[in-house]
Parts: C-alpha cells; structure tokens; sequence
C-alpha cells in the first residue's frame, strides 16, 4: 500500500511539474496593439466560409437533428474558395468547422457528426488549410462553443466539465490538423451567449489555442459586457472605453453583423487593467450566412465600398461571408462581385 502510495506521489509531482512548466498565455495590459493584433489589423480584410449540414437545408441553425447523409457536397473545390478570397484581395479565410448543431467538417474521433460518417468524407479543415498554404493567404477557425447536439441542455450545468473537455479535445484536433500545414492566424468563436461567461473555460480555451499557436488571435462573438452587467451584451453603440470584458483571456472583439462605432474605444478592462481590443467586423454578401437556394439579393458595390470603408478605419477588420453552394463551389456572382470592389477599392 504504501510503495502504492509512493508511485502515486511520484506521478502526481511528474504531473504538476510538466504542467508548471508550460507557458502560460495572457494578454498585457496596453492601450496600444501587440504584435499579433497588429498582424490581425495590417491583414485588415478577408473571407467568412459557411459550410456545413445547414447548406443543405436552407436553414442558417440547424439543432443537431439533420441526419449525416444529408451532408453530400457533389466536390469540396477548396482551391477555388481559398483562390476567390486572394484574387478579390482579400488577406486571409475564416472557415466554418463547427456551427451551433455540432456537425465537423473533420474527422473527429469524438463525435460520428462529421465527414467521416458522410457521404463525401472529404477533411475540408485539411484541404483549406493546404489551400491557404499554396496560395499563401492567412487561414482562421471558426468553432461553435454552442453545440445543439452535444450540449444542447444548457440549463443543466452539471454538463459543463464534460462538455467543456469535449470542447478541448476537438480544438486539439483541428491543430493536430493545421500544424503539419500552415499556421492558424486567427479563432473565432460563437455562440456563448446561451451560458453565463463563468460556465465557458475560456482560459483553458486560450491555452490550448496559444500553446499550439502563440501567434493565433483568439476573439468570442459578443465580446465586452455592461459595468452593471458582464453577461448583458454591450452592441458597438454602448461601448465605451473601460466596459468590461466578458470573455477574457481574448485579443480582439466581435459581435455580428454590427459596424465599429466612430470613434470606436479600443481599451476595456478585466480585473482592474486596461486592454486594447480591435474590433472585426463580419457581414455577408448576400442576405444569408450559409447558402439557401432563395438567397439572391446581392448587397450593391456602393453599399459593399462604405462598408469596407467605415469597417476598416481605426484600425479595425472586416470579413465578407461568402457561402459555398451544395455543389461545393463558390457563386459566381460573389466571385464577380468580390472582384468589382477590389476594382472600386484599389487594392493590391
């Protein structure tokens, strides 16, 4: 029993010191940009995919309930969608791989929700993250920490611990993914307004991005709270320098499809220090944010250069969503229009 005792204290201290011994990320406290923000903010304009089970249903949030076989892209054509994005200058791509009904664009060995269980079992993570690296253009995640499927009772926060593992285990994955290809520049996550921001492990979360890839800027979807209330969003139009911020550790903020306010504070505060968080801008080109057969009404070039303009100044971001079809490609209207306003905008 005790030599039993000893090995355990033996493991126990292996553990802890292994775990000391990792770096752990915070951001500094700054009113002025880091280097990984001033990266995010010199990219300035790229490309939000929807992807997934909901292009094939005309729903833009499906519950988790769709089956796997309704998932049949004819292709997945990666190398046009990452190649649309460069031609329309545009820095870098933010793909969907997991939207509020839990479904993976990878194989996951956590979930049988995913390609693999499909009927075209493409690993579109994979095949993005080498068409970013051969047209060296920047590659983002986006990640649904919402999961209809495997977390859908959000009531029950005794589902939590579990959940928030599964979460990890997943985002582990998408790196084990990417690092054998091309560095993740960005993270965008959604969907936690349906918990309290204590119940997310947002640290944990951030740890796991950075510690794969310190340079990757990580942002949650409805970023800054109220000083009355943290889990009461605060729209662009509310903030002010000095909000809270809601999720924290996080690089940057976001909440769409809302527009910076002018001027747009960049200094909010956790735990008594100041932070400075650009704000990222996400619109879609159409009306829809994955693709639906009655989505045809086009945003006009004026409408599309003003918001690239005032989504742009102070040192803001702004990425378009540009749907691919059932068929796996690109619309040619979004690639037509994405080249006119390349065109109209002048850029290089």
């Amino acid at each position: 029993m005790k030599k039993l005792l000893f090995l355990a204290t033996l493991l126990l201290f292996a553990y802890q010191s292994a775990y000391s011994q990792q770096k752990m990320y915070q951001p500094i406290p700054s009113d002025k940009p880091s280097k990984g923000q001033l990266e995010q903010i010199n990219r300035k304009y790229g490309m939000f995919i929807h992807f997934g089970i909901n292009t094939f249903h005309n729903e833009e949030w499906t519950d988790g309930s769709k089956p796997v076989e309704s998932y049949k892209p004819d292709t997945i054509n990666a190398d046009q969608w990452v190649l649309t994005a460069k031609n329309a200058g545009m820095k870098y791509v933010i793909l969907v791989t997991k939207h509020h009904e839990g479904f993976c664009l990878w194989d996951s060995k956590y979930t049988t929700y995913d390609v693999a269980s499909s009927p075209n079992k493409t690993n579109v993570v994979e095949a993005v993250a080498k068409a970013c690296k051969k047209h060296k253009i920047g590659l983002g995640l986006y990640y649904s920490l919402w999961d209809r499927k495997e977390n859908g009772n959000v009531k029950d926060s005794l589902q939590d611990v579990t959940y928030n593992q599964y979460m990890i285990n997943q985002l582990k994955e998408l790196f084990a993914i990417t690092k054998k290809i091309t560095p993740v520049v960005e993270f965008w996550f959604d969907g936690s307004w349906v918990k309290q921001n204590y119940r997310w492990n947002v640290n944990e979360i951030y740890q796991t991005i950075k510690q794969a890839e310190p340079g990757c800027q990580v942002g949650i979807n409805w970023s800054i709270g109220f000083p009355y209330n943290i889990d009461k969003t605060a729209h662009p139009y509310h903030q002010k320098a000095g909000f809270p911020i809601r999720y924290f550790p996080t690089d940057f903020r976001l909440g769409d499809p809302d527009l910076p306010s002018n001027p747009d504070p960049k200094n909010f505060t956790h735990d008594g220090k100041q932070y400075y968080m650009p704000w990222e801008t996400t619109v879609c080109m159409s009306n829809k944010w994955f693709y639906h057969t009655e989505d045809t009404t086009y945003k006009s070039i004026d409408e599309l250069e003003k918001l690239y303009n005032r989504a742009t100044a102070q040192d803001n971001i702004l990425i378009i969503n540009c749907p691919p079809n059932r068929k796996g490609v690109m619309r040619d209207r979004d690639a037509a229009l994405l080249i006119e306003l390349r065109k109209k905008l002048n850029l290089k």
